[in-house]
């Protein structure tokens, strides 16, 4: 069993944490799309983990963890990252694979990024300045540099052709003191030393893993509403979060998914800029965020809270075919009196049930909420489902008749071990 795991909303919705409890049931963890904007963290017994480019199965030692080529690869986040596991006392040797096809940022990328940024003025995207839509550009302009034309090092080959229009474009759009190409190129030279015994053919190494009988769980990065294509456009990502990446980001066909899992928060959050028709302003969203700890945990940008969108849940189900919802951070509900579900929107006189297309109409959408009694009881850290109170209860019951998919994973704290898998669920047939 081939498991694929979403986020079914702005991001955020700790996938991290999801993809590590899962992790034990798999022979390899594969990332499809993104780059180090994601932040994906893990909490093991009280110690904290956040990984931007490496798989979040990374933290189990008998687990191999593959990036393919629909993601973009700065080498020097990676090393960066893969040094701090090894800080924290985690080995990574010969557990890591990046698909020879998996495009390169580079240093002109994340300035090309700031300029960009900034000439939007009052409409920004909200982007992370790291170069990974730029590198994105240079890929489907077919001008990028991809991890095996590392290989070629010659003064005069394809690579240092690329390397120097690219770096005259730079040029003529960040202005300034112009970029030497030739440092940039060298510095690629000598980054090919310790990324060669990491590259291969991702594709080939997946087939061969599960004709062997291995199970591969495949990791999104970002959520549904950031895909660049399905997502709240212009202000997405530059990449398919959605379950159509993974067949072109890691180069394996459709019957290599048997499962997809879908997560969402208790409630609704996104970070950056875009419209968000539940976000709740004021005391009401500063006092979810504070009760949640939302702040990003690639740039530390506190994030917009609001009430759970099931339109916005209901579209990801659709987008994504989930068969099953992991619900997270049920636990940050604890006390309130009352908790409100968006269930439709309202657009100038009409009700609207499916998720606008349009921007400019998501814009102009207020949304309609029906209102469930909250609970006094704390749910953290409950393991057992028939524990938490019947309040709780009966809001999964509820996510689930709105959202169209049934909740077969419940976190109720940040640690891998705060979780309940429901007896009998989709989540628990792919834990056996």
């Amino acid at each position: 069993m081939n498991i694929a795991v979403i986020g079914g909303q702005w991001g955020d919705e700790g996938k991290g944490k999801i993809v590590d409890l899962l992790t034990p049931s798999f022979s390899v963890v594969a990332r499809y799309q993104g780059g180090h904007n994601a932040g994906h963290t893990v909490f093991v017994n009280g110690r904290k983990f956040v990984l931007h480019l490496v798989p979040s199965g990374i933290l189990h030692s008998d687990v191999a963890c593959v990036i393919g080529n629909g993601v973009v690869v700065d080498p020097v986040a990676l090393f960066r990252e893969l040094e701090a596991l090894a800080d924290a006392g985690i080995d990574t040797q010969g557990r890591l694979l990046i698909s020879d096809r998996a495009h390169v940022i580079l240093p002109y990328h994340r300035e090309i990024e700031a300029v960009a940024e900034a000439d939007r003025k009052e409409r920004p995207i909200g982007t992370t300045s790291r170069g990974i839509g730029p590198s994105y550009e240079d890929k489907y302009g077919r001008r990028g540099v991809r991890m095996q034309d590392l290989r070629n090092q010659g003064p005069d080959d394809v690579l240092a052709l690329n390397i120097r229009e690219n770096v005259a474009v730079r040029n003529r759009i960040v202005g300034g003191e112009p970029l030497e190409w030739q440092p940039v190129h060298k510095e690629l030279v000598d980054w090919w030393q310790r990324l060669e015994p990491l590259v291969t053919d991702v594709s080939v190494y997946l087939d061969g893993v599960r004709r062997a009988g291995g199970r591969v769980l495949y990791e999104g990065a970002q959520g549904t509403m950031l895909d660049v294509d399905h997502g709240t456009y212009p202000f997405v990502s530059a990449s398919n979060g959605t379950v159509g990446g993974v067949f072109t980001g890691l180069g394996v066909g459709a019957k290599a998914v048997d499962g997809v899992l879908g997560i969402v928060k208790a409630y609704t959050t996104r970070v950056g800029e875009g419209p968000f028709p539940s976000e709740l302003v004021g005391d009401a969203g500063n006092a979810l965020r504070d009760s949640g700890q939302e702040y990003g945990a690639s740039t530390g940008r506190p994030r917009r809270c609001g009430w759970y969108d099931a339109v916005v849940a209901k579209y990801a189900v659709r987008i994504n075919g989930f068969q099953a919802l992991a619900l997270t951070k049920l636990d940050v509900l604890d006390g309130l009196s009352e908790i409100k579900v968006c269930t439709r929107y309202r657009h100038h006189d009409s009700l609207v049930a499916d998720f606008p297309s349009d921007v400019i109409s998501l814009e102009q959408c207020e949304p309609v909420y029906d209102t469930l009694p909250g609970w006094d009881q704390p749910t953290a850290g409950i393991t057992r489902f028939d524990d938490l109170p019947v309040a709780a209860r009966n809001y999964i019951a509820y996510i689930e008749e709105v959202s169209g998919a049934p909740v077969g994973l419940v976190s109720t704290g940040s640690d891998r071990d705060e979780t309940i898998v429901r007896e009998g669920s989709f989540v628990a047939k792919w834990l056996e």
